[in-house]
């Protein structure tokens, strides 16, 4: 099944300024010129978009090394938006406090050590200021009362002398105790001297809404701070701002996320799974504000609610992934769903808006997010093109595919290949297996320093992207097939996959690489093991290799447990044995490239240096390990970045049309050619 490659909405835009790279295939060092919009907000009175801009510093051109920088931008029409907070300020979380001023989170520049503030800017001129600080970084915050009562979340005061002690060489860590909670304050914004007081509630406080009048607030609550407890044990709790007294518990089973008031307040809706073991909070379920009883009302459908916002006191604008595309659809508070309607040529990731329409974050197979706003009932239209440099790229043609696995499950996934007939016999492949596995591909942008997309397409690959068993944008029902069995049907589904495209022509089934991070980089080490006859080169990132010594050494221990594998280890030995890729090295016959993060709280480094061990021991096939000092569970920075990227591609290009043989030289001649100039 094949999709048109529509985008010519964006085509009454005038081109943007080249980035100083030739003309042609999207190559690695463009990936520094892509700009990504994100935290779409809608002013009160519908006429203008606040919006954050991100784009990485651009190590090729010369620029310091870091992570991802956002400006912070007022759109007023199609074409017509301007900056409000330079990135030098790292503005985040634009919310609007009245239709003329709006409110964002950033770090004083001009003051040392400054934590993270409040500020607001007037929409029709002049300088941010400084709205409310903290002694704390403030988190998160929403506004009530028009603006005049203030909710923000901040972390307790550190009473350990932290720093002192570390100065003086005491830097001792105690493992999963001592951590700061984050609380809940409340200002009065009209006060002279407006004070934070904290709300004393049982727990800390992850997400927050507050109702319009200031009454209520619905807030996320876990018994610890660690990362475990917040995504699997969080309940909401309602809570009355005014003494800080829980007025009822949530009950729900499993993971929770974002909540609304409805504008009279009397309800709440919410995302949650609607069970314990659901992967993911993607169902719907609205409850009542004074009792905290509560129903789902999109529990069986096969999709996955994404976000949503309140049209009037009785129904919501809802967002969904129904597979690889995004949908938008009107859900009345007893459960009535209409107007549903599917986003075409595009895929939109999150939505802002109120009864006079609505802006967006979406993105198609030939441009990255960009900003789309609805006026007046209207459809979605682009009001911005901050990649129109892509233009003058010659990008691949993207299409939505569809398997039958072995058993019979019928699976999606999306394909990227050259922009021209392929060769006899197929092009060579890239599989690229997504992490979670509780995530999925979109057809919309699919190109990033470890997802190669059009730089891959360019340089004469296929590059494949499955949603096996186990993805969401599903319904429930799909995301739980892989439950109790990982990875021996949901891995097997890629296989099946790449058995497809060979068959049809489209992959030369002797040329396959496989790539993925996380639990995708479980799948690619699982190939290059388990799995070694289908792949000729393997990727592997951040990588669960052992799942025993995995469930010893993660951050998410019960996370995995009840979301996906349904049983601990010392429980079935066994399995936890039979399905980690260490034991499976001995079958080994692909050449694998093994990254990691030194810094990685969710799969520890130790996982990747396992199975480099192994391999290297066993010896069949050449291996590679490259850590990233400081990177965690992905690479944040530029520099480790582009040189993934550089590593990825070389690797694929080595062994699936290069000598094969010898891996090549450790050393990157890109790199080395950055560093000879600054020298």
């Amino acid at each position: 099944m094949r999709l048109p490659i529509v985008f010519s909405l964006f085509s009454f835009f005038a081109a943007g300024a080249l980035p100083a790279h030739a003309e042609g295939p999207m190559t690695v060092e463009d990936l520094f010129a892509v700009e990504r919009v994100g935290s779409v907000t809608l002013s009160p009175d519908g006429k203008a978009v606040a919006y954050a801009l991100s784009q990485m510093p651009d190590v090729v051109a010369g620029e310091e090394n870091g992570s991802a920088t956002a400006a912070l931008r007022i759109a007023f029409g199609p074409a017509d938006d301007r900056v409000y907070a330079p990135a030098t300020m790292s503005p985040g979380n634009p919310q609007w406090r009245s239709a003329g001023t709006l409110a964002f989170l950033a770090t004083p520049a001009e003051q040392d050590n400054a934590k993270r503030a409040l500020h607001q800017i007037d929409v029709a001129g002049g300088a941010a200021e400084i709205l409310f600080a903290h002694d704390q970084d403030i988190i998160d915050y929403a506004f009530a009362n028009d603006g005049a009562t203030l909710l923000f979340s901040a972390l307790e005061a550190d009473q350990t002398n932290l720093e002192e002690r570390r100065a003086k060489g005491f830097d001792a860590n105690i493992i999963d105790e001592g951590d700061r909670f984050a609380r809940l304050y409340r200002v009065d914004l009209g006060a002279g001297d407006p004070v934070a007081k904290a709300l004393d509630l049982p727990g800390h406080v992850s997400t927050f809404a507050v109702s319009r009048d200031g009454r209520r607030v619905m807030v996320a609550l876990a018994d610890t701070p660690l990362i475990g407890d917040d995504i699997i044990n969080r309940k909401y709790h309602i809570v009355d701002v005014r003494n800080g007294r829980v007025e009822n518990v949530v009950d729900t089973a499993g993971k929770i996320g974002m909540a609304a008031f409805s504008p009279d307040g009397a309800r709440i809706a919410f995302l949650a799974g609607v069970d314990r073991h659901d992967p993911i909070a993607h169902t719907v379920a609205i409850a009542d504000a004074s009792s905290g009883d509560f129903e789902f009302l999109t529990a069986g459908d096969e999709a996955d609610e994404m976000d949503f916002f309140w049209r009037d006191n009785e129904s919501l604008h809802v967002l969904a992934d129904r597979g690889v595309r995004s949908e938008a659809f009107f859900l009345s508070a007893d459960g009535e769903i209409s107007d549903r309607q599917a986003h075409e040529g595009f895929v939109v990731a999150s939505v802002d808006g109120g009864a006079g329409g609505h802006a967006a974050v979406g993105h198609s197979p030939n441009r990255p997010p960009e900003l789309f706003v609805a006026q007046s009932g209207g459809a979605l239209a682009p009001w911005t093109d901050h990649n129109a440099w892509l233009d003058a790229r010659n990008l691949g043609k993207q299409e939505v595919i569809e398997w039958t696995a072995r058993d019979g499950v019928r699976v999606e996934g999306l394909l990227v290949t050259p922009n021209r007939r392929a060769p006899r016999g197929g092009w060579p492949m890239i599989v690229v297996v997504h992490g979670g596995p509780e995530a999925h591909y979109v057809d919309g942008w699919l190109t990033g320093y470890s997802t190669p997309g059009h730089i891959g397409a360019g340089e004469g690959y296929a590059v494949f992207y499955p949603n096996y068993r186990g993805s969401t944008g599903r319904g429930q029902e799909f995301a739980k097939l892989d439950h109790a069995d990982p990875p021996a049907a949901e891995f097997n589904d890629v296989v099946d996959g790449v058995e497809f495209l060979a068959n049809e022509g489209v992959a030369d089934a002797d040329k396959v690489g496989i790539t993925g991070g996380s639990y995708g980089g479980y799948a690619s080490a699982w190939g290059a093991t388990a799995l070694t006859e289908h792949f000729a080169a393997a990727v592997v990132f951040v990588a669960l290799t052992d799942l025993v010594s995995f469930s010893g050494t993660t951050d998410i221990p019960e996370e995995m447990v009840d979301s996906h594998f349904r049983i601990y280890p010392e429980e079935d030995w066994d399995i936890y044995r039979d399905q980690s890729p260490i034991y499976h090295a001995s079958k080994s016959q692909t050449p694998t490239l093994i990254l990691h993060g030194e810094a990685d709280p969710r799969v520890h480094p130790s996982q990747s240096l396992q199975l480099f061990r192994y391999l290297q021991r066993v010896g069949q096939a050449p291996v590679r390990l490259v850590t990233y000092p400081g990177e965690g569970h992905g690479n944040r920075k530029s520099a480790a970045q582009y040189d993934y990227a550089l590593r990825l591609m070389r690797w694929m290009n080595h062994y699936l049309k290069g000598p094969e043989g010898a891996p090549p030289p450790p050393d990157l001649p890109e790199v080395d050619a950055l560093v000879g100039e600054e020298e």
